[in-house]
């Protein structure tokens, strides 16, 4: 199994200045570090290196977007906007989109490193890959940047995937705690494109991300969100991909998979409120494999987004890329036993209930 993996010490240098979380400080507000700092991003690379799996990766260089691929997705004055903060120190680029001096070039380094990885798994260089890109891209919609998203990193990479390398059918399987909504607005009305999202519900973007979204014009039915409850466990994770997002794949049948990867679902993070555990995501990720071998010759495509807690996200990090390469290198997340105890870590009457109106949505696929 070749695993290809896209890093760069750039994209650690993108400063989202000094926050509380993520609330602008300034009195009553003590100033803190932004939530979507480096730290998560230096540790699961430190972390790949220590255990020995990072030399058990294919190493994939990124590249800078170039404005062409950018507009593949966006908006010539969100480009223009964007370009016209890269001197700036710590301005807002959006709703709760911090950039500072050279972001748009690291931003542009984040989307040509999800490109390359992306021309990597369709050439067949690579069985799949995983882009531990940052800033991250899933709420970035065409004409605004927002919620610590530049541009649309996945999104840009399956309109490339579609338009120039001529594939005709690609899904989206996004497991970030928010919804996915700029992935979502990109392929609305594009049945080319399954989106799915499974998230908790209206964490961010507030009343996003509802199970009515199913797309519009020829893309009705080609567009799936799962709103779970906060507090949803791997028990609930698990069932939803077993009754909704599996067969949904099996019956739409992709070329590729992109998964817009999130580990802020999971249990003790800052601005999420459920409780995925590294066993948890494992699982995901081999499901995952398992349908893209049945569908689309294991072409699985990961991006990084969200995953605040500097502690833990590491360690699921870990366990989903050591699952793609196929390897088990012994490694225990110290976590797990504490996490993995959570009370309600199985499935839940209403969580149930929840999944069973789910189900539903996998019948409007054509």
């Amino acid at each position: 199994m070749r695993t290809g993996l896209v890093f760069h010490e750039l994209y650690l240098w993108h400063h989202t200045g000094n926050h509380a979380d993520y609330v602008p400080y300034g009195f009553p507000v003590e100033p803190l570090q932004h939530v979507e700092s480096p730290e998560t991003k230096r540790r699961i690379k430190n972390l790949l290196e220590v255990t020995g799996l990072l030399e058990k990766l294919v190493p994939i260089k990124p590249r800078k977007a170039t404005r062409e691929e950018i507009l593949l997705f966006h908006t010539e004055n969100h480009f223009e906007h964007i370009k016209s903060l890269n001197e700036t120190i710590n301005v807002n680029a959006g709703i709760s989109a911090p950039t500072g001096i050279g972001s748009f070039d690291i931003a542009l380094l984040s989307t040509g490193g999800v490109l390359e990885a992306m021309d990597r798994v369709i050439d067949g260089k690579v069985n799949n890959a995983y882009a531990l890109v940052r800033p991250p891209g899933h709420h970035a919609i065409p004409d605004r940047a927002m919620g610590f998203c530049l541009f649309g990193n996945a999104a840009i990479a399956g309109k490339h995937a579609l338009s120039k390398r001529g594939l005709s059918k690609i899904a989206y399987v996004d497991w970030d705690v928010h919804h996915g909504n700029g992935t979502q607005a990109a392929f609305y009305d594009d049945p080319s494109a399954l989106t799915i999202s499974i998230h908790q519900d209206r964490n961010f973007p507030t009343n996003s991300g509802l199970m009515n979204e199913n797309g519009e014009g020829k893309g009705s039915g080609y567009n799936i969100n799962i709103p779970l409850p906060p507090g949803s466990g791997v028990g609930a994770y698990e069932a939803a991909f077993d009754r909704v997002i599996i067969p949904a794949i099996e019956k739409f049948m992709p070329e590729l998979i992109v998964i817009p990867s999130g580990f802020d679902g999971g249990a003790g993070d800052p601005i999420g409120r459920q409780m995925m555990t590294s066993v948890g995501f494992r699982s995901l990720t081999q499901k995952m494999m398992k349908v893209a071998e049945e569908t689309c010759d294991g072409k699985i495509l990961m991006t990084h987004e969200g995953g605040y807690s500097a502690a833990t996200v590491p360690f699921f990090a870990h366990a989903v890329i050591e699952t793609l390469a196929k390897e088990n290198l012994g490694i225990e997340d110290p976590f797990q036993r504490i996490i993995g105890s959570l009370g309600q870590q199985d499935l839940q009457p209403h969580q149930d209930q929840l999944i069973k109106e789910a189900e539903q949505l996998v019948k409007n696929i054509k």
